[in-house]
């Protein structure tokens, strides 16, 4: 599976081949994976050295959109039935062609938050007749940050982080209303559970204390990303063939950004890694380059995983 999607921001790289569609760039770097995949469906076609089917994904709307839960909901796996599925995300940050694969739990799930304060305005200059809502966001966002620190065990890895505060159109206006938005990091299903049941509760509390309306709204939009112990280690050994045994290894790194290859791993056993390639940039960056010398050798991998596991 290759996803396809590109990110709604600029790209900043002044290269010839730059984006020239504001607020539309390849940042994550997905126009390699449907390279790849591309690359390895020719290869495999010419060759057809493996015995069964091999079926390309190529998935649209990973960016937080649900393009794997509606492909899903389509019937995909019912259209195309898979024994085992593999997917790639290529990593600017790890030397070129190092192959990374975690056993278990790898990429973390992800729910996205909107929380609506609605107070009550006023003019800036008389405070007192308003229940001003950026006074409740402020302190709100305060006591959000002490879920993880005060209600999540130590020893189990989460994030919450708010991203976007917005409200307030003018100096002297005490605006009505607020919205505070941003996103949860989890790696256990528990975990989440606690978070959204605490920003539930403190949601509740601070509507009574300042009595306001306050309305979260919770969205569970990825889960955990669960690799299958075995059939990650026949990926890497896959690997070892493309680049070396050196470079194709076993990782323990936890990571709390999300995937939404996680819904098809929920439905189908595989595995999911990342392939290092030349640059200095992390991907969502405005000045993310993707080397595309990766393109062979993800390529490569991606084919002989399907030749091993369906080997005449």
């Amino acid at each position: 599976r290759a996803d396809m999607d590109a990110l709604p921001m600029d790209e900043l790289t002044n290269l010839p081949y730059a984006s020239k569609n504001p607020g539309a760039f390849h940042g994550c770097g997905h126009d390699s994976h449907t390279a790849m995949l591309l690359g390895a469906a020719r290869y495999l076609a010419e060759t057809r050295d493996f015995a069964g089917r091999a079926v390309m994904i190529f998935q649209p709307a990973e960016e937080g959109l649900g393009g794997a839960r509606a492909m899903l909901a389509d019937g995909l796996f019912e259209k195309f039935p898979c024994d085992e599925i593999y997917g790639m995300h290529n990593n600017p940050l790890a030397p070129p062609d190092r192959f990374g694969v975690k056993p278990g739990p790898a990429m973390a799930g992800a729910t996205f938050f909107d929380i609506v304060i609605n107070g009550v305005g006023s003019h800036g200059a008389m405070p007192q007749h308003a229940r001003d809502p950026i006074v409740i966001a402020t302190a709100l966002v305060q006591s959000l940050q002490s879920i993880v620190s005060r209600n999540v065990p130590p020893t189990e890895p989460a994030v919450v982080s708010v991203t976007q505060i917005h409200s307030g159109s003018a100096y002297n206006v005490v605006p009505d209303r607020a919205v505070i938005s941003g996103t949860i990091r989890y790696f256990a299903d528990t975990v989440r559970d606690t978070i959204l049941d605490r920003v539930t509760k403190l949601c509740a509390g601070f509507a009574e204390s300042y009595e306001v309306e306050i309305v979260p709204d919770l969205r569970p939009t990825f889960d955990v990303l669960m690799n299958d112990a075995d059939l990650s280690e026949a990926y890497r050994e896959a690997a070892s063939e493309i680049v070396g045994a050196e470079n194709a290894t076993v990782t323990t790194e936890l990571v709390t950004g999300s995937e939404d290859f996680a819904d098809m791993l929920k439905a189908v056993p595989g595995a999911y890694c990342t392939l290092g390639h030349s640059g200095s940039v992390p991907v969502h960056n405005p000045g993310f380059i993707l080397d595309d010398a990766i393109l062979p050798v993800g390529a490569s991998i991606m084919a002989r995983i399907i030749e091993k596991r369906l080997a005449a």
